[in-house]
């Protein structure tokens, strides 16, 4: 039977004795596995640890009892470290649903927590438990919870004077990265007065296996929150070279919209973005999808763009090219496009269906049309619509690029160094292609 777990707040004014009374009464909790919220430059006094295990576990100061019953303490140096510990058990285990007992003033603190170190996946329900007049507590509480009651003077630090967000960024900042260090594919068709890459997925905090580690992408359907993928969008910041505030990410709808950022307001959603304007550090993420890199050195325009199959076929990177036409007065014929890692024809199938459309750009773009689940080529079909459109055959580079070290490598079949969505399911990372205007 799987356990419930059960953070028990002794940080904020929790009382441990009707706490754990109300754990032991209640009948629909089975396998009760508590952990106790006890880290931070505040340590819980030990009698209140001590007065649960007992309460508990009986008599045993163990951590595990034959009644299927379970006490952890989350003792670090910061609740942010305490409760990333939590985190990480709660994954280990695949579990997110999660019952949490504090107090009213505690509840405030760790839905900040909760809104930096986890996502939607997990549901937290909180249980009120405030110390105020506790005849039956053998414990003396209010100088070790910091009851709101207790009258104690608070000494000034980011766990008690609300800075969550320090907090959280110092321990973050802190952690190892994991999977070697960051690397970052350059195409050499991308000149020099342009920063640029494509991330792998090395080098960054993400722990969960289908996440690790440089995750760029924060989903409410995914476990990987956004302190760590902000941190990971810090970490490849400083190796690439741009500041990480200007790091902006196209919001993804599977279409062809296209922002020209600064000249419009931005959309609710877009595929592809444009701009001449330095300081800014445009993105377009993948994880099988294609991620485009534009350039046009002769006015200094530049743009990202996201093409899946529904992209491509509604032809955003066409889009792209038009929009620094018409936008930023740049001419077809001199656009740069770099195609960065995306799923490879030898592992990327649609529906005949699906896939036949595909035809209808070129025949080439679909090997086995009389198959179930024909392959569909999609570096192919937007390297067509791009010459189509103006851009010059050898101003493209993409996996047929022979006279270039290779960046448009096969996501899927490279499970070291990329992430897949065909390949990992759900809860698959994202990498993404960047440009941005060096300062002159």
């Amino acid at each position: 039977m799987t356990s419930v777990p059960v953070l028990l707040d002794l940080l904020h004014g929790c009382c441990p004795h009707c706490a754990c009374a109300s754990l032991l009464e209640d009948s629909s909790i089975k396998n009760l596995s508590v952990f106790l919220l006890c880290g931070g430059k505040k340590k819980t006094h030990p009698d209140s640890v001590s007065h649960v295990n007992a309460l508990l576990l009986g008599s045993s100061s163990s951590r595990s009892s034959s009644c299927g019953r379970s006490v952890h303490v989350l003792d670090a140096r910061s609740v942010a470290d305490s409760l990333f510990r939590f985190k990480l058990n709660l994954d280990q285990r695949d579990l997110s649903d999660v019952r949490v007992v504090t107090s009213e003033r505690g509840r405030a603190r760790l839905q900040r927590y909760q809104a930096q170190l986890f996502t939607a996946v997990y549901t937290f329900t909180y249980v009120i438990c405030n110390v105020t007049s506790c005849p039956t507590c053998p414990v003396d509480h209010a100088p070790h919870t910091h009851s709101p009651t207790a009258g104690v003077q608070q000494d000034e630090d980011p766990e008690e004077e609300g800075d969550v967000d320090e907090d959280v960024t110092s321990f973050v900042q802190q952690l190892p990265s994991l999977n070697g260090p960051i690397r970052i594919l350059h195409s050499t068709l991308i000149p020099d007065m342009f920063g640029h890459g494509f991330s792998c997925r090395g080098g960054g905090v993400s722990s969960i296996a289908t996440l690790s580690s440089l995750n760029l992408f924060c989903s409410n359907k995914r476990r990987d929150p956004a302190a760590i993928v902000t941190e990971n969008r810090r970490r490849l910041a400083l190796q690439a070279g741009f500041h990480p505030l200007t790091f902006t990410l196209t919001k993804v709808n599977h279409g062809c919209a296209v922002w020209v950022v600064c000249q419009q307001p931005e959309p609710e959603s877009y595929d592809a973005m444009v701009t001449a304007r330095p300081g800014l550090c445009l993105a377009a993420p993948g994880a099988d999808c294609l991620t485009l890199l534009f350039a046009e050195p002769q006015t200094g325009a530049m743009g990202v763009a996201h093409a899946g199959w529904r992209g491509t076929l509604l032809g955003v990177a066409v889009a792209t090219v038009e929009a620094m036409v018409t936008a930023l007065g740049c001419r077809a014929g001199d656009v740069l496009v770099a195609m960065g890692p995306s799923v490879g024809r030898c592992c990327f199938a649609l529906s005949r269906e699906h896939a036949v459309e595909f035809t209808h750009i070129h025949s080439e773009c679909v090997s086995d049309t009389h198959a179930h689940t024909p392959h569909v080529d999609l570096r192919k079909a937007n390297r067509v619509l791009l010459e189509r459109v103006g851009v010059r055959p050898e101003h493209i580079q993409d996996d047929t690029d022979t006279q270039r070290p290779l960046v448009t490598h096969c996501s899927a079949c490279n499970q070291q160094h990329f992430y897949s969505h065909t390949r990992d399911g759900t809860q698959f990372g994202t990498q993404a292609g960047f440009i941005w205007i060096k300062e002159r």
